[in-house]
C-alpha cells in the first residue's frame, strides 16, 4: 500500500488546516445526509466525469485526505491517486461513520 491511514480523531485535528486537500468519494445523496465542511465531493461512481481533470481539481504535492462511509471506497481512491503521482495521500480509517461515533455525534449515521 503506497498510502497511509489516519484515524477519525486525527482527522478532527486537521479539519481547519488550509494546507490540506479534503476529498469525499461518496455519492451526492450520502453527502447530503452527512458531511464535513472542508470536503470536496468527487463520487467514485462519477469517476469518468472528473478523472481527466484531477490535476486541475487537486495538487499532487499537497497532503490529501480521502473520506467515504467506512473506508473502502476512499482506499480505492487513495490507491488511484498514488498511481497518478500524488505523493501524500491518506485514507480516513472507518470513514464518516466512525467520525460520527467517535468524534461528532451530531453527524447523522446511515
Amino acid at each position: 500500500m503506497s498510502f497511509s491511514q489516519i484515524t477519525v480523531e486525527d482527522l478532527a485535528q486537521c479539519l481547519d488546516n488550509p494546507n490540506i486537500q479534503f476529498v469525499d468519494v461518496r455519492e451526492p445523496w450520502e453527502v447530503e445526509m452527512a458531511s464535513l465542511k472542508p470536503f470536496q465531493n468527487l463520487p467514485l461512481s462519477q469517476f469518468s466525469e472528473w478523472a481527466e481533470q484531477i490535476y486541475s481539481q487537486l495538487d499532487p504535492e499537497t497532503e490529501t485526505l480521502v473520506l467515504c462511509h467506512h473506508g473502502v471506497r476512499s482506499a480505492q481512491m487513495c490507491h488511484w491517486l498514488t498511481q497518478q503521482g500524488f505523493t501524500n495521500v491518506k485514507n480516513i480509517s472507518g470513514g464518516i461513520d466512525a467520525y460520527s461515533i467517535a468524534v461528532d455525534r451530531s453527524i447523522p449515521r446511515y
